[in-house]
C-alpha cells in the first residue's frame, strides 16, 4: 500500500484551513508524520506543486520515494477551497493507498482489516441535516436559485430526508478500490470548479465549511448511494473505520490501541501540544529538529 501526502502551497501560505502555532511545528510535523508511516508504508509519495516541492524536498529536505508537482493544475484556483488539493491527490491514484493529513502520526499499521478494506476512513461523524443553516442546505439553495443541477449522489442522500448526515473524516482515507476513490474524487472536483458553478459558489464567500462538504460528505453520499445502486460498478464497495466512533478521537485509550494520532482542529495551535510535538523530534533528530527551527524562522521572517 501506497501512503500519500499532498500539500497545495498556496491555501497554506495564506493561512486558510487550521493553522499551526508556528512555522517549524508545521515542518516538524511533516517530519514525524512521514517518518512513522514509512515504518509500515515504505511506498511513500508526496502530491504537491513547485512551490511546495521548494519547501518541503529542497529546503526541508524530506525522503519520499515520488514526488509529483500535478498541484500545479490548481494554481488558478480558488484557495479558500483549501481541500482541493487533497481531492487532487485522490484522484491520481492509481494503486492501494492510505492518504494522511500533515497533522496524522501512525504509530502502529493500519489492522489488516481496515488496510485491506474497499475504502476507510478514520471514523464517521454525523451533524444536524435540519433547517436552512445546515450547510448542505446552503449548497442546495445556491445552486437552486441559479438552476443548477447537484450531483444525483448528494440529491438521492439527501432526499432520505434524515435528520442529521454523515461524513467521513478524512485523517486519513483509502483502500483497496482507488478506482471508486478516483471517482469520487473527481465527481468533487468537478462540483467546485466546474465553470457553470461559479455564480452558486459566489453565494457561498467563506468556503471554509463547505470544504468539508465536497471531501466528506460527498463521500459517504457515493458510498451510500452505489451501494444500492443495482448497475453501480461500485456497488460492492464498504467503508471500513480505523475508529468506529467520532469520539473515539479523542479517547487517550482508544488512539494508543490503535496507535494513531490526529492534531484536530485548534490542537495544532495549542502550545501544550506543540511542545510535545517539539520534544519528540528533538529526541529523535536533533539535527532536523534545529533545522526546522532555522527554517521556521526564515518562514516567519525573524
Amino acid at each position: 500500500m501506497r501512503a500519500v501526502w499532498s500539500f497545495w502551497s498556496k491555501p497554506y501560505q495564506a493561512r486558510k484551513g487550521r493553522t499551526w502555532r508556528e512555522p517549524h511545528h508545521h515542518l516538524l510535523a511533516w517530519g514525524l508524520s512521514l517518518r512513522q508511516a514509512s515504518k509500515h508504508y515504505p511506498d511513500t509519495m508526496l502530491v504537491t506543486d513547485k512551490a511546495g516541492k521548494a519547501l518541503l524536498i529542497d529546503k526541508l529536505g524530506l525522503d519520499f520515494k515520488h514526488v509529483s508537482t500535478d498541484l500545479e493544475a490548481l494554481r488558478d484556483a480558488d484557495i479558500g477551497w483549501w481541500a482541493l488539493g487533497k481531492l487532487y491527490a485522490y484522484s491520481l491514484q492509481d494503486r492501494p493507498f492510505i492518504h494522511l493529513d500533515t497533522d496524522v502520526f501512525l504509530w502502529k499499521p493500519l489492522p489488516l482489516s481496515v488496510a485491506q478494506s474497499p475504502v476507510f476512513a478514520q471514523s464517521p461523524e454525523f451533524h444536524s441535516g435540519v433547517g436552512a443553516e445546515c450547510l448542505p442546505a446552503k449548497i442546495e439553495a445556491a445552486f437552486a436559485h441559479h438552476g443548477l443541477s447537484l450531483p444525483p449522489e448528494w440529491e438521492w442522500s439527501r432526499s432520505l430526508g434524515e435528520s442529521s448526515f454523515r461524513e467521513e473524516n478524512c485523517g486519513i482515507l483509502g483502500g483497496q478500490r482507488h478506482d471508486f476513490l478516483r471517482y469520487y474524487a473527481q465527481l468533487g472536483l468537478r462540483m467546485v470548479r466546474d465553470p457553470a458553478h461559479a455564480r452558486a459558489w459566489q453565494e457561498l464567500s467563506n468556503k471554509d465549511g463547505y470544504n468539508m462538504m465536497i471531501e466528506q460528505f460527498m463521500l459517504s453520499a457515493c458510498l451510500d448511494y452505489h451501494r444500492i445502486h443495482p448497475q453501480s460498478p461500485y456497488r460492492d464497495v464498504r467503508v471500513r473505520y480505523l475508529l468506529p466512533n467520532w469520539a473515539d478521537a479523542f479517547d487517550p485509550a482508544k488512539i494508543a490501541q490503535v496507535g494513531y494520532t490526529h492534531l484536530l482542529g485548534d490542537s495544532k495551535a495549542d502550545g501544550a501540544v506543540m511542545q510535545r510535538l517539539e520534544r519528540r523530534m528533538e529526541s529523535e533528530d536533533r539535527e532536523f529538529y534545529r533545522h526546522c527551527l532555522w527554517l521556521g524562522q526564515r518562514m516567519a521572517g525573524t
